[in-house]
């Protein structure tokens, strides 16, 4: 979107006659369907979870068309550099994105995790430094928190962090489930900076450049083909000081904060995602003449309402937050209510079912591979990559005692000694 253009749209949302939220959502379906087409065209539903190795340098430079168009950092703060959209807004475009195939976002982690975090957490220095590179399309990340030892007991990290004699910090240890390291520059790592601490004290949160000595990247094979995770292995890594956010030992109030942002308004635009996944389920279905069958009839419906019990508990989980996308409350710090406790595990579990139900659909089909039927495909990857889900985040059982001691009160379960 060149700037008279930009101009036109703005001067169109801003006007307080009519319909607003029907311009705003005409206006985004104008801009996605002008330029999602040409070199972008291949990039029409793809990206999404299961499948986030697919172009990766097309969808950076996808990035970087969003950016231009003045269509990143809505809900950040227009100190920060972003747009100051209330969250209203900030649903209707994504799922205004979603609704017209908008690629799985290369810059998801850069955008929706590690910038509103330093807006919140970081010092002036750090925002000077990221946030610009992070809107524009031209830096991307990855997050390093889960180690072997510590997946979803995320406070038992043990990668390493020690200071050195000019101020830098060493950094050794291993991350493991990284998204998209292999197409990141930098990574932001929850380390022990304290030897002597366990469980979440004395860990520090570092934002650490991946092109260095020290830094090994390996992939992850996935059983459905692909490699989008990785392993990171630091071996004397260097973070210098100035990339150390807050102060040493601050580092799980930090990481809280980000993984808040993580259950934040982009929860709108993955139900989006899910929503095509369901269609392509009732297309499946009706190919395969089970359409009418009474049990697959009743698991497509429950999916259904599925989907908008999820979008009404997210609303009420971002209304939560306040009102104003980066203004008060949880909106700028990443904390959200109770409310926010069940998202994961209803959403997790949903999704499960889904890629159940689109197996029982295809029927004796869903066991053979065919890289010329792109829906089957499409639906074989749903199945496999939910299974991961209820793992990954924070497994079921880590869900359940969330919701139980700090959603209930419950009186905590047991834990052995770190």
């Amino acid at each position: 979107m060149n700037a008279r253009i930009d101009a036109n749209f703005n001067a169109n949302f801003n006007d307080q006659s009519g319909n607003r939220e029907a311009r705003l959502r005409a206006g985004i379906a104008a801009w996605m369907a002008t330029h999602l087409t040409g070199e972008f065209a291949c990039l029409r539903y793809r990206g999404g979870p299961g499948d986030e190795d697919a172009f990766p340098e097309l969808r950076k430079a996808w990035e970087r068309e969003l950016a231009e168009g003045g269509w990143t950092g809505l809900g950040w703060p227009v100190e920060a550099g972003g747009r100051g959209w209330s969250i209203a807004d900030q649903v209707i475009f994504h799922e205004e994105y979603a609704r017209a195939g908008g690629p799985g976002r290369m810059g998801h982690i850069g955008e929706g995790l590690l910038g509103p975090t330093l807006i919140a957490c970081g010092n002036a220095d750090q925002r000077a430094r990221f946030l610009p590179g992070i809107l524009a399309g031209s830096q991307f990340w990855c997050q390093g928190y889960s180690e072997p030892g510590a997946g979803s007991d995320l406070a038992n990290v043990r990668t390493r962090a020690e200071r050195q004699a000019d101020g830098a910090w060493r950094i050794d240890g291993q991350k493991v489930w990284t998204s998209l390291a292999h197409d990141s520059e930098w990574i932001f790592v929850l380390a022990r900076s304290d030897p002597q601490s366990r469980g979440n004290k004395g860990l520090s949160f570092f934002l650490v450049p991946l092109d260095q000595p020290g830094v090994e990247i390996r992939p992850i094979q996935q059983m459905n083909g692909g490699a989008e995770f990785n392993e990171v292995f630091f071996d004397g890594a260097r973070a210098e000081a100035a990339d150390l956010v807050g102060e040493p030992g601050d580092g799980w109030r930090i990481a809280m904060t980000l993984l808040g942002f993580e259950r934040g308004i982009s929860t709108l635009g993955q139900q989006m995602q899910f929503i095509r996944e369901l269609d392509w389920v009732i297309e499946a279905a009706r190919e395969a003449g089970v359409a009418d069958d009474p049990a697959i009839r009743a698991r497509i419906a429950k999916a259904w309402a599925g989907l908008r019990t999820m979008r009404y508990n997210a609303l009420r989980m971002l209304a939560s937050a306040g009102e104003g996308g980066a203004g008060e409350g949880g909106a700028a710090s990443g904390v959200l209510d109770k409310s926010s406790l069940i998202y994961k595990y209803y959403w997790s579990n949903w999704h499960r079912d889904l890629g159940q139900l689109a197996m029982d659909v295809l029927g004796e089909r869903a066991n053979l591979v065919d890289a010329n039927d792109a829906k089957r495909s499409r639906l074989q990857g749903v199945f496999l990559f939910s299974r991961a889900d209820t793992i990954y985040a924070g497994t079921n059982e880590i869900q359940l005692n969330i919701m139980a001691e700090r959603g209930l009160g419950m009186p905590k379960e047991p834990r052995g000694q770190a």
